[in-house]
């Protein structure tokens, strides 16, 4: 485990390596405890460098076990070596060199799944951003581009199937019942993009072809057994490569493209040239194990990392703080993808919710940071909301201000004039400046400023002049380092919306520049007057959440009432209903807090009917509109003197609201969606369920409600259906005797399965109540749980941190203990699955005096633990910052 050096490294301090490696050779002899790694690298002095520049070369945790130039071996005056370093003191005078480099590993022993490791009997890499330096000494940046040559070695009865990068080169027959396998891949990429496989895997075989007529042989690789449920993930596959040479004009460049699934695993996926390896829950999925959002995930991630060979492999970044330049503008083709694919509506309400979630609470806590970091101590924590979510809302704000059609060409410009190089920013914003000639400066401090910006907007209107005002203001609310801001330029989509539901026209405009229903907010203050507006419009703002932004909006409630039943933008209609939902919510929360019982007004509960029956909605929108505004949703829009139980409470007394005004509704419409037609994960189908699932969630706060859902469990057809009536028995109806039941059935059906198992354990740890943490506590003993795995560790002590708020936030501090307990048992295995946990606390400030004391020495229990990982302790001293 790599202890923290309390380095920092900085943008301003980047400058290209003295050398570079265009060529690569590798040589692995496998063996679970004394695998050698031969490493044959084509050194070059950069021009211009001295001979005399010693070569210093990046490790962690290696032995060396021979080193030669040009194959002299090395005399231990010509070198210096460490475990996490080697430096040639004295390199050849000539300008390119061979550098013979041996290593021995033991993968078996590697439970931080990080370099080379052996988990379920495979071998596997993972090497993003860090992870190649365990496995070799070498310059592992990402601006040293080489091109790869791997010969793999192992015993045939122990790894039938060798894999790497690239296209298959040769293999045979080695003495003693070894074989070998060579592999070469003929684009040059940084060596985080490096990925070995070997083991015994079932194979799911298919082909694809390109818009130039080549045939690319597509392979998923699964564990035995399961090949039957990689279908899904080899049909996204193929519409991904489809999709992105109509969209983006991307051919696939190899003649192989493989994906492995495998169950130990860090990330979801990782994108290396021609071998992605993934998480197996988003590979795997049938109707029986897989839930219609995991359908919905492997789509997506299958895009994802498919979209990497052009933005992140063909072009990949300078350096680790241009991560942004890869991963945010992959994220962006990624939405697209799935947005094309399925509901254009829901997908952006969908994605909205999980920026709102994930990214606003970063970016208002302590551990805040631009979507291009300028420092950072440990890279593996900057792999954050920031960088994915409000990156691809940054691009997207690009093809706003542009157009369809000048972002295209600006992409286009972008592969043309940077393929086989490692860009920044800089270079991404160009591309767009010199295809639209616009000046961008101004706009890309959405990449270099921190926070949410804020616009505080009223209106006015003069019936006598015909015309209506917007008075809009912006400020960024200060942030770690940064406490003053600069003006940002902000796309803000909107509409006049007249009491028909139709736009109001206007004759003209001034104030701020207005283009294609988009004012572009770039000063403090703007003054936009509308001339020609006959009638006081509702204002519908930041439609199709045109910026990554929080409104706060002097508007009536009739004006929300109304445009949540007549807004024409699908995402301004839906947030007009989550504003007013919210609203109540908050109101709840002041209630409960002073002793009284909420109430809410009819109309709010009627409309939450109407909408429920509103047949011109598709279903999923339906679904999404209905789902009420998460605990942690409500926290973070009221800020400080957090009380989680006063929100639940004040959220459940909505939900029970809702559902009384609206049983018999709710009932017909649940009755109508019934399906017991053949399963199909489609969006429309999926939609369906989703709506009727939502029902039942208000169904079950009635009369019977516990019957209900057990007889939804029973009867379901299906894991979505399942998995959600146990959702509502566990958490409506804990410890009845339906609840009882249908949790020990689950089990004893699934007790095999890990991806299944660990919905079961996610359910129990989302159960609201004092309870919860003894509960996650004795399932951390269940046999079908283990600390060494990620996914279990992420779906039981990771859902209990950060999605249980009245669970984890006991005021007396229990869950805290059990958490800091559970974190710094997990580092000694894994530091990078740690330290994510740890950043469930990152919201500390913003509760009760009594829970934030408890909190702050929950954080300073972890901080003063002894030899703590560099991950982790960047994240709690962040934290308590």
């Amino acid at each position: 485990m790599r202890t923290d050096t309390g380095q920092v490294f900085k943008l301003e301090d980047y400058r290209p390596n003295d050398y570079l490696i265009p060529e690569t050779s590798l040589t692995f002899r496998l063996s679970p405890e004394a695998t050698r790694v031969t490493a044959v690298l084509t050194v070059e002095r950069r021009d211009g460098m001295a001979a005399s520049v010693p070569l210093v070369l990046d490790g962690d945790g290696l032995t060396l076990n021979r080193i030669a130039i040009d194959g002299q071996t090395l005399a231990p005056a010509d070198f210096f070596a460490t475990p996490d370093q080697l430096t040639i003191t004295a390199p050849p005078a000539a300008t390119r060199f061979q550098l013979l480099i041996e290593t021995e590993l033991a993968p078996a022993r590697n439970e931080a799944l990080m370099g080379l490791y052996r988990s379920s009997n495979v071998y596997c890499t993972q090497c993003e951003a860090e992870g190649f330096r365990r496995i070799t000494y070498f310059l592992d940046r990402p601006d040293i581009l080489s091109v790869y040559t791997v010969r793999i070695e192992a015993r045939h009865n122990e790894a039938p199937l060798l894999l790497s990068n690239g296209n298959p080169a040769g293999s045979g027959e080695l003495a003693d019942g070894w074989h070998y396998a060579v592999w070469h891949d003929p684009f040059p990429k940084p060596s985080y993009l490096f990925a070995l496989v070997a083991g015994t895997l079932g194979k799911v075989d298919d082909s694809f072809v390109t818009l130039s007529g080549r045939k690319v042989e597509l392979g998923i690789y699964v564990e035995p057994g399961k090949e039957m449920l990689a279908g899904y993930a080899m049909d996204a596959l193929k519409r991904s490569m489809k999709w992105d040479e109509e969209a983006f004009g991307r051919e696939y460049d190899l003649d192989v493209f493989n994906i492995v699934a495998v169950s130990d695993f860090n990330m979801g996926a990782m994108e290396n040239k021609g071998l992605n390896i993934f998480n197996d829950k988003y590979v795997l999925a049938d109707q029986e194990t897989a839930t219609d959002a995991d359908f919905a995930n492997i789509e997506a991630i299958i895009a994802h990392e498919y979209f990497h060979n052009w933005t992140g492999n063909r072009i990949t970044c300078r350096d680790w703080f241009q991560l942004c330049l890869k991963e945010g503008l992959t994220v962006f083709r990624d939405h697209e993808f799935s947005a094309d694919q399925r509901s254009r509506a829901v997908k952006r309400i969908a994605e909205v919710r999980t920026l709102r979630a994930h990214q606003f609470p970063e970016d208002q806590g302590p551990l805040a940071h631009p979507v291009r970091p300028r420092r950072y101590r440990e890279i593996n924590n900057f792999y954050t909301a920031t960088v994915y979510e409000k990156g691809s809302e940054v691009v997207r704000m690009i093809r706003t201000i542009l157009g369809a059609k000048a972002f295209r060409a600006g992409m286009d410009l972008y592969f043309e004039r940077h393929d086989g190089e490692a860009a920044t920013i800089e270079d991404f914003i160009k591309v767009f400046e010199d295809v639209s000639g616009r000046d961008l400066s101004q706009f890309s401090l959405w990449y270099h400023q921190a926070g949410t910006p804020n616009l505080t907007i009223s209106s006015t209107h003069n019936a006598a002049a015909q015309e209506f005002t917007l008075e809009i203001e912006q400020s960024v609310p200060p942030t770690p380092s940064e406490s003053r801001k600069r003006l940002m330029h902000i796309p803000l989509a909107f509409g006049l919306v007249g009491t028909d539901g139709k736009a109001i026209a206007y004759s003209g405009v001034e104030g701020a520049s207005v283009e294609d229903g988009v004012i572009h907010i770039r000063k403090r203050r703007h003054m936009v007057r509308f001339s020609g507006v006959t009638e006081r419009p509702a204002i519908s703002l930041n439609r199709g959440f045109s910026a990554p932004v929080t409104l706060s909006v002097e508007q009536k409630a009739d004006d929300q009432f109304f445009l949540a039943g007549h807004d024409s933008d699908a995402f301004a209609r839906w947030q007009a209903f989550n504003t007013l939902l919210t609203d109540a919510l908050i109101s709840a929360f002041r209630q409960v807090l002073g002793g009284k019982q909420p109430g809410f007004a009819s109309r709010l509960t009627d409309l939450a009917g109407k909408i429920a029956g509103d047949e011109t909605l598709e279903p999923a929108y339906r679904a999404l509109a209905l789902a009420l505004p998460s605990e942690a949703d409500i926290a973070r829009d009221i800020g400080k003197n957090i009380d989680p139980d006063a929100i639940f409470s004040g959220r459940e007394a909505l939900a029970a609201a809702i559902a009384e005004a609206n049983r018999e509704i709710f009932l017909r419409l649940y009755d109508r969606l019934g399906d017991n037609g053949p399963f199909s994960p489609d969006a429309a189908s999926a939609g369906r369920r989703a709506l009727r699932n939502t029902l039942l969630d208000y169904l079950s706060l009635l009369p019977g409600g516990a019957a209900l859902a057990a007889r939804h469990f029973q009867s379901a057809t299906n894991m979505t259906d399942r998995a959600a009536a146990l959702t509502v028995l566990a958490l409506r109806h804990s410890g009845s005797p339906e609840t009882v039941k249908a949790l020990a059935d689950f089990e004893a059906k699934y007790a095999a399965d890990p991806l299944v198992m660990d919905k079961w354990f996610q359910i129990q740890a989302s159960v609201p109540g004092l309870q919860t943490v003894d509960a996650v506590r004795a399932l951390t003993g269940h046999p079908a749980f283990s600390m060494a795995n990620p996914n279990r560790v992420r779906s039981l002590v990771g859902t209990f941190s950060s999605a249980n708020q009245t669970g984890f936030h006991r005021a007396d501090g229990v869950g805290y203990r059990f958490f800091v307990e559970t974190v710094l048992q997990v580092e000694k295995r894994n530091p990078q699955v740690a330290a994510r946990l740890a950043t469930a606390l990152r919201s500390w400030r913003s509760l009760e005096p009594i829970r934030q004391a408890k909190a702050r020495e929950a954080l300073l229990s972890i901080a003063n633990a002894e030899n703590l990982s560099a991950d982790l302790r960047d994240i709690v001293e962040r934290t308590l910052a």
